[in-house]
């Protein structure tokens, strides 16, 4: 099957899995392949936050995310965290554009650093270097000067820092609302269109 395009998607063990299911919806339905990348914090949040017990193997995973969203054969394809020989460890086969979310302050540490001690921090080392595309959703609150000067770097570098903050102008109704506002601006910010949420100075058609 052909695919619209290719994208690397990892969640990390910051709250916000609802964001990260509601974009890997959106990419799935854009027919996007999406190589998946999911930390182990960030099954202990999906458990959490979603009450979803996530399979422990990359093949499982695939097969359950799959299921959940409708997806073709190969359509989502999950690595484990010492992958090396997976695409996404290297320049010759990653996709060009990366997403993080939502990504902990432990992650964005580690990518401003280039430290690559597991597939994540590779995977977003690799696009670093290739001067690809790399959005990181961070979330945390409040952040330290620490935080701070690691997005500083990493923005110094074109990465796009978004902060997992929905603006409210666009009167939610639903925590779902929320949601959406902010994987809407990261669709914006990889260039796929999408409908989730009310255009600022847009009026909703009666």
């Amino acid at each position: 099957m052909a695919f619209a395009g290719q994208i690397t998607l990892a969640i990390t063990g910051a709250s916000g899995a609802p964001y990260s299911l509601k974009l890997l919806q959106c990419l799935v339905e854009a027919n996007y392949q999406v190589h998946l990348l999911v930390s182990s914090a960030a099954k202990v949040v999906f458990a959490t936050e979603e009450k979803l017990t996530l399979p422990g193997s990359p093949e499982k995973l695939s097969e359950f995310f799959a299921e959940r969203f409708g997806a073709a054969k190969d359509q989502i394809r999950c690595y484990g965290k010492e992958e090396w020989f997976s695409p996404v460890a290297s320049g010759s086969a990653a996709p060009k554009t990366m997403i993080i979310c939502p990504c902990s302050t432990s992650t964005l540490s580690s990518v401003a650093t280039g430290a690559s001690n597991t597939l994540i921090e590779r995977a977003a080392d690799v696009v670093l270097k290739e001067k690809g595309q790399l959005v990181l959703v961070v979330r945390e609150m409040p952040l330290s000067s620490i935080h701070l000067q690691n997005m500083l770097t990493l923005s110094n570098l074109g990465v796009t820092i978004m902060p997992a903050a929905p603006g409210f102008y666009h009167q939610p109704q639903s925590i779902e609302d929320l949601v959406n506002f902010v994987v809407a601006r990261i669709l914006d910010h990889i260039g796929l269109d999408n409908q989730l949420m009310q255009r600022w100075g847009y009026k909703t058609p009666n």
